[in-house]
């Protein structure tokens, strides 16, 4: 059972970039997915969630109107697009997977979720 991050990088102020996260050795049907990013010196924190039904929840305010969420469950892969990003994007970031029953259910609590990525690295110059 493995979660991959990827699609990190290196790039500048207003730039875009779309993080993946694929899993092997379970079905992402059944779970749900947040996405959680940890800058230098900092606690990790949640940035975003989607539901098994595709819901979304965004957990940090700051990246709502840039970043967006898709999951595509024949390519057992969660997508998260960000937009014009901001130096203090910077973080690695990490997708997690949280089975859940409910289709609508998002958390933003990284105690309940169940497997986790290695994480991938963002840097966004100024």
């Amino acid at each position: 059972v493995q979660l991959q991050a990827s699609g990190g990088g290196l790039v500048r102020r207003g730039d875009s970039l779309r993080l993946s996260c694929t899993a092997s050795g379970f079905s992402m049907d059944n779970y749900l997915i947040g996405w959680f990013r940890q800058a230098p010196g900092m606690e990790r924190e949640g940035v975003i969630c989607i539901s098994r039904n595709s819901g979304t929840a965004y957990y940090a305010n700051s990246v709502k109107g840039r970043f967006t969420i898709s999951r595509d469950n024949s390519k057992n892969t969660v997508y998260l697009q960000m937009n014009n990003l901001k130096p203090e994007d910077t973080a690695v970031y990490y997708c997690a997977a949280e089975k859940t029953i409910l289709p609508y259910y998002c958390a933003g609590v990284e105690t309940n979720y169940e497997y986790w990525g290695r994480g991938t690295k963002v840097t966004v110059s100024s």
